[in-house]
């Protein structure tokens, strides 16, 4: 399994980054759960969606951080970890845009890029049939975008943007987040295919057609279909204004629907390209877990899954725990397994295994077109 995306699967790629303003989950109370109590860079009190989706096909947890396998060493344990469990290059604060908090994270690009390196090293070592043969058959975990929606919603709240500005600020945001995701899976897009998209985005906002500039953007050789990535497990975006961080902005503690309308709205376009992807790039396979739709119906109905409070960080500080980030002199809740919210930004352990359960396993109400263990289990 390959995981590539931002914090809700990060397992540690941010420990090894440098700076002051880089996000990182090494400290306590995180991993508080996790065995040893070891807060090992998971923005999590435990396991995290990730590491459930991999020990629902038979890993222990999810596969290492890339940075903590020495990849510029030549003996290093990079080549026979990526053909025995994979490699995880998520990292806390990634887009899909390279321009989301820049210089703290390892963005969508650079993952694929380090992706790409790791794969030379891999041939380089057992030849390029066996690892094109072993690509084939391996999942690719993908969950990000959750930044991006963010730091957009944020700029536009600090500009006071008019209603009409946000919608079509809106739709050059999805055209910019598509080009990208879709170049992160296959080739540039076509011109057709930038027509279908912009044909969505007109018929969704009632806007003027914009200009495609941006869909000259490609990863050029390091998009994953042509290196041999044939399965992709997509997880799309949460329900990010109704986390602990986002609630604060309210004076009552409600949802910020804005952000949840701007995450809604690219879910609903990722879903149609991926599914235009499908009929153009042979042996290419994709399931996409509904995080956004779980999210919702378990905040409509907490105590069907055993919650009893969906809008507080369980680790935090100030008004729902919301204020700031864990730290080891936060405020941290006793009942751990009944918050939705581990932190301001992030699920429980317990949430995140819900959440890969009903991905990997559960009914089709939450994936499609088909579950990650059928996409596993493909041939």
């Amino acid at each position: 399994m390959y995981v590539f995306g931002s914090s809700i699967l990060d397992v540690g790629n941010n420990n090894y980054l440098p700076g002051a303003a880089v996000g990182r989950a090494n400290r306590r109370y995180n991993g508080i759960d996790f065995p040893a109590s070891i807060p090992t860079g998971r923005f999590s009190n435990g396991y995290n969606i990730a590491d459930y989706v991999a020990k629902e096909m038979g890993f222990a947890c999810s596969p290492p951080a890339y940075l903590s396998l020495a990849p510029n060493s030549s003996s290093g344990p990079l080549v026979p970890t990526a053909l025995a469990t994979g490699v995880s290059y998520a990292s806390g604060g990634a887009g899909i845009l390279d321009s989301t908090n820049a210089g703290n994270t390892i963005p969508l690009s650079k993952q694929v890029h380090y992706f790409g390196a790791t794969k030379a090293k891999m041939v380089a070592a057992v030849g390029p049939r066996a690892v094109d043969a072993h690509l084939s058959k391996s999942i690719f975990l993908l969950g990000i975008g959750n930044n991006d929606m963010y730091v957009f919603a944020a700029a536009e709240l600090a500009r006071n943007t008019s209603a009409a500005d946000q919608r079509r600020n809106a739709a050059v945001l999805y055209v910019s987040l598509i080009s990208n995701y879709s170049a992160t899976i296959s080739v540039q897009p076509s011109p057709r295919s930038g027509q279908i998209i912009h044909s969505f985005l007109f018929l969704l906002f009632s806007t003027t057609l914009i200009l495609i500039n941006c869909f000259g953007i490609a990863f050029d050789e390091q998009e994953l279909y042509t290196m041999g990535a044939r399965k992709f497990a997509i997880i799309n975006v949460g329900l990010v204004g109704c986390v602990p961080g986002a609630r604060v902005l309210s004076p009552v503690g409600a949802c910020w629907g804005r952000l949840n309308e701007l995450a809604g709205g690219f879910n609903d376009v990722l879903r149609s390209r991926l599914a235009g992807l499908t009929r153009r790039l042979p042996g290419l396979a994709y399931s996409i877990g509904d995080s956004y739709g779980f999210t919702r119906d378990t905040l409509a109905d907490p105590q069907a899954s055993g919650f009893a409070d969906v809008a507080a960080a369980c680790c935090g500080s100030g008004r729902l725990g919301g204020e700031a980030e864990c730290f080891p002199n936060s405020t941290l809740c006793s009942d751990r397994d009944r918050h939705v919210f581990w932190d301001r930004a992030h699920l429980s352990q317990r949430t995140a295994f819900l959440v890969a359960l009903a991905f990997y396993s559960g009914p089709g109400k939450y994936t499609v077109p088909i579950n990650f263990m059928e996409l596993a289990q493909s041939s």
